[in-house]
């Protein structure tokens, strides 16, 4: 980590035991999102019918759902505000410390804060204000699949195929 106190640090000049490092928590973190995903999927669903029915209640593919109380919301907001800032604190330090332009790290950074802004207002406010959030929700999805895809493809990149690395 203290690689990352140096502005002129470049993952493609970082040592092989380092990249190796990196590349290894990158695998788990596509793991932990595909994971995410795949469950997000196959649980709400990525329409608007499935979801104002998973938050506001209702029957998806048979299987009913009761509207999402306060104390749900509340333990996903938790879990997710603290799991999901350590992630995006670490992949927006490795995105910075590749050779890509200013304008092209902020936007991804930009995109994938914005996109778990609204990821998480976006469920209260189903449940509290209007189902039209819903698409507000399946657009956040949509910037967090962006940005966290730039965020881990481009380091990747930068590590093992845009660098003549020889350490």
């Amino acid at each position: 980590m203290r690689n990352f106190a140096y502005s002129s640090f470049r993952l493609r000049d970082a040592s092989f035991e380092i990249r190796l490092v990196y590349t290894l928590f990158l695998l788990f973190v596509v793991g932990g999102l595909a994971t995410t995903w795949a469950l997000q999927f196959y649980r709400v669903g990525f329409s608007y019918e499935r979801i104002v029915a998973y938050y506001l209640g209702g029957e998806i593919q048979g299987q009913m759902f009761f509207p999402k109380n306060l104390n749900a919301l509340l333990e996903e907001t938790h879990f997710h505000t603290f799991m999901m800032s350590v992630i995006f604190l670490i992949l927006s330090h490795l995105l910075l410390s590749t050779s890509i332009g200013r304008s092209s790290k902020l936007c991804l950074i930009l995109i994938t804060f914005l996109s778990h802004t609204a990821d998480m207002t976006s469920t209260w406010l189903i449940r509290l204000q209007s189902p039209l959030f819903a698409y507000s929700l399946m657009a956040a999805w949509i910037g967090l699949w962006i940005g966290y895809a730039g965020m881990i493809l481009i380091p990747l990149c930068e590590m093992w195929l845009w660098g003549s690395n020889t350490k």
